[in-house]
């Protein structure tokens, strides 16, 4: 299962599962971008199987909803979130808790149902979808690199509760991804300049401790997502796994 997969990182994901040939569980909150994202992943495998899950996993009653409709998961890839840049003082007591609900909370819930399952038949994966944001905060997103070292934070935890089990929790970190919300950004930080011209600058500028100094594609996150999911990383556990081009200038 992969939340929030009609798009972006969490599609791509999507997409590399369904060509491994696993069973894979392609999520959103309406059932034509559901619909619309098998159909893309079908484009690239052919033969993929895909099973739809139209549920908003950001609140409570999606979350029922979703654990009704699959009780059981080999591997859950909590990909569920939401960004926007904003000036820290003009962020609300509202923005801050939406953002908390939506990107932490969502993988909590679904943690606390998948998790426990896995642990009783030993075996399961748990990903969550973090960010280089939360290693390196951008001032102009405060409260959304709060939640993603929360999420660091609850999959180490999670991770130290599977000890002595054949269940692994990690968390990968993408640096800026070339995801559509993150182009209308880029876009919009520098409207008179072409796309090119534009990435350019917002690594340059925004992005500036970038070795690879270019977005990334969203398959290159998802290569690795696949590989942690997979037995051969049977042996990394309680892990952040970094693919955000060199941001992070640490080698921890």
């Amino acid at each position: 299962m992969v939340t929030a997969s009609t798009g972006g990182i969490g599609l791509a994901i999507a997409t590399r599962f369904a060509a491994e040939g696993a069973t894979t569980i392609v999520n959103g909150r309406s059932e034509s971008s559901v619909n619309e994202a098998m159909a893309q992943i079908r484009e690239t495998a052919s033969e993929a199987d895909l099973v739809g899950l139209i549920s908003d996993n950001s609140t409570p009653d999606g979350i029922a909803k979703t654990i009704q409709t699959h009780p059981d998961v080999d591997v859950l890839v909590n990909n569920l979130g939401i960004f926007e840049a904003v000036d820290f003082f003009d962020i609300s007591d509202e923005a801050w808790q939406k953002i908390f609900d939506v990107n932490v909370m969502s993988g909590v819930r679904l943690a606390r149902h998948f998790f426990k399952r896995m642990l009783d038949r030993n075996a399961g994966r748990i990903i969550f979808i973090s960010s280089e944001s939360g290693v390196v905060p951008s001032p102009e997103m405060a409260h959304y690199a709060m939640t993603k070292t929360a999420q660091l934070a609850l999959a180490r935890s999670l991770a130290q509760l599977s000890q002595g089990t054949k269940v692994t929790v990690n968390s990968v970190l993408p640096g800026p991804t070339k995801t559509p919300g993150v182009e209308q950004f880029v876009s919009e930080l520098f409207p008179s300049q072409d796309w090119a011209e534009a990435e350019k600058r917002f690594m340059a500028e925004n992005r500036s401790l970038s070795l690879i100094q270019r977005l990334i594609e969203p398959e290159e996150i998802a290569n690795l997502v696949a590989f942690v999911a997979s037995p051969l990383a049977a042996a990394i556990n309680g892990a952040a796994l970094r693919s955000e081009g060199g941001i992070v200038p640490t080698i921890a």
